[in-house]
């Protein structure tokens, strides 16, 4: 079915074209440039189109993309870079060089790369939806192959095979491919969510003690330009304790995406050894893309990433940042002349911010396993003003709050997480999971949220008095506060520290906490601050 264009205003497109419905994917012009139904008047649509519209004309004939914008899921997703529309961009630069040409479609996987199929039942066996046919191997993971309609298998593959053959036969002549296509916006389904119980190690300390986070829960990072948001997450993507990582880099700044993917490329995964892109998929949407792609990336990444998780295995999801995904919905929002909320944001943004954020969780599989999908998002408040619209919509939603601090960036202290304004809806019941493995953990967090609160406590008095006007066992407290902040809440993501383990984050804490109780004594005993801290001094190890 086609039409054509009727008139033209920036991104937005008006065109007559009868049958379609919203959300409908048509592509419009001579270039093919793809667009999404927004609204219907009628027989006519507005369009909001993901490429850049400089030369189309009105009266340019628009055709029916044939439904909703869809995702490709299959095995080969894991090492590949993609645009917000699910594009390769490897095979796109192959195609048009460093310059993407307008209307270029390639398909997101490779249907000629062969792979070795292990059928996991024998032909005549009759299947339901989310019944095992059989697995590939897929970098570090056996990929499964679930059947996806009912039916008595006439043929099963086995052995090697493309991409684009199918995997089996059903009696009644449908095909079971290797791959399916699922519409970006709609939620992949699930037998139900189960309650997160296991806790996310992301080998930060401040992070995985003092605010942990669990599988399937929700984390936002909020904090101002220069915070180190995007350091965050990165280093968290590279050392979470999942089996496939999932990066969007929403409205990020090309050379900012181009240092993600050179750094990625070159590095190992610390628990498998096997190289970090083999577990990762990037969604690189970049500043200078249009706004419309920009609003679908996120879309397009957590379908992807719903995937991995029902084939039960454990995901995380990185969006950098939310912010400029919401910028994307004002801009759409205005073009289309709706009611604006608060900031000019369209005042159904809370509402679509948490259906998105509904996504993560722990849940039963069609096929009958456990998967997860976790989100950590950060966010860029305008002025590092937490109480903008952004901010507050995922405050509502999220489980975890981790506030960047400027004050604690500008004196280089990575991550720079305020310790006494973020909190973790799930550090108590973390803590006991961590005291199963690593005894001490729940008591080593209650001695280090003390010390850093007391110390904050302190402070104030210290900048009247001065250190040496405060009492003994203050004096104290606020060194060892001093080496908790610098020693063990500090950690520098470009070298070997990047990485702490459970079990050697305890040690260090345990470390600079028996310190503290040794000089303790020693002042119970009588000995001055000054005596004790020498004697310390004198008797260290060297």
């Amino acid at each position: 079915m086609s039409g054509q264009v009727i008139s033209i205003s920036g991104a937005t497109v008006r065109i007559d074209l009868p049958g379609l419905k919203v959300g409908d994917r048509v592509l419009v012009g001579v270039q093919r440039l793809p667009g999404e139904v927004v609204r219907l008047h009628g027989a006519q649509a507005i369009v909001q189109v993901f490429e850049e519209n400089r030369g189309l004309g009105v009266g340019e004939p628009v055709r029916d993309g044939g439904g909703p914008l869809k995702v490709v899921l299959g095995p080969g997703l894991l090492g590949q870079v993609f645009d917000g529309l699910q594009r390769p961009l490897p095979e796109l630069r192959r195609l048009d060089g460093a310059f993407m040409r307008r209307g270029s479609d390639p398909f997101p996987l490779d249907l000629a790369r062969r792979w070795t199929f292990r059928p996991g039942l024998a032909a005549g066996a009759a299947v339901a939806p989310g019944d095992l046919l059989g697995t590939v191997r897929e970098g570090h993971l056996d990929h499964p192959i679930f059947a996806r309609e009912s039916g008595e298998v006439a043929w099963l593959a086995a052995g090697e095979l493309p991409l684009a053959a199918p995997v089996a036969r059903l009696a009644g002549g449908g095909e079971l491919p290797l791959w399916q296509a699922w519409p970006v916006r709609r939620p992949r389904p699930s037998r139900g969510k189960q309650v997160p119980a296991r806790p996310l190690v992301t080998g930060q300390r401040a992070l995985d003690l003092l605010f942990p986070l669990f599988k399937g829960g929700v984390a936002i990072i909020p904090g101002g330009f220069g915070t180190g948001k995007t350091v965050l997450e990165q280093s968290i993507a590279k050392y979470a304790d999942v089996d496939v990582v999932v990066y969007v880099g929403c409205g990020e700044r090309g050379n900012e995406m181009a240092g993600l993917l050179d750094e990625f490329a070159s590095l190992e995964d610390p628990r498998s050894g096997r190289p970090l892109m083999e577990r990762t998929i990037v969604v690189a949407n970049t500043s200078n893309m249009p706004v419309a792609a920009r609003e679908s990336s996120i879309f397009t990444a957590v379908s992807m990433a719903e995937y991995y998780r029902d084939l039960g295995l454990d995901v995380l999801f990185l969006a950098d940042s939310l912010s400029r995904w919401a910028e994307a919905l004002r801009e759409i929002s205005a073009a289309l002349e709706e009611m604006p909320g608060e900031d000019g944001y369209p005042t159904y943004l809370g509402s679509k911010l948490a259906a998105f954020i509904e996504r993560a969780g722990v849940v039963e599989t069609a096929a009958g396993g456990t998967g997860s999908l976790s989100m950590i998002l950060a966010v860029s408040p305008p002025g590092a003003d937490f109480s903008e619209p952004v901010t507050q919509a995922c405050l509502r939603v999220a489980g975890a709050f981790y506030q960047l601090d400027t004050r604690l960036a500008h004196r280089r202290h990575f991550p720079a997480i305020n310790w006494t304004q973020s909190y973790s809806q799930h550090a108590d019941p973390a803590a006991v999971c961590f005291d199963g493995d690593h005894p001490g953990w729940g008591e080593q967090r209650r001695r280090l949220r003390e010390l850093l609160q007391r110390e904050d406590e302190l402070r104030e008095v210290a900048e009247v008095v001065g250190m040496e006007g405060l009492q003994e066992r203050d004096r104290l407290l606020m060194r060892t506060a001093e080496r908790l902040r610098l020693e063990f809440l500090c950690q520098n993501s470009f070298t070997a520290d990047a990485y702490s383990a459970p079990a050697a984050t305890l040690q260090r804490l345990a470390a600079i906490l028996v310190e503290h109780d040794r000089i303790g004594a020693a002042l119970d005993s009588g000995l001055t601050y000054s005596e004790a801290l020498a004697r310390e001094v004198c008797d260290a190890p060297r």
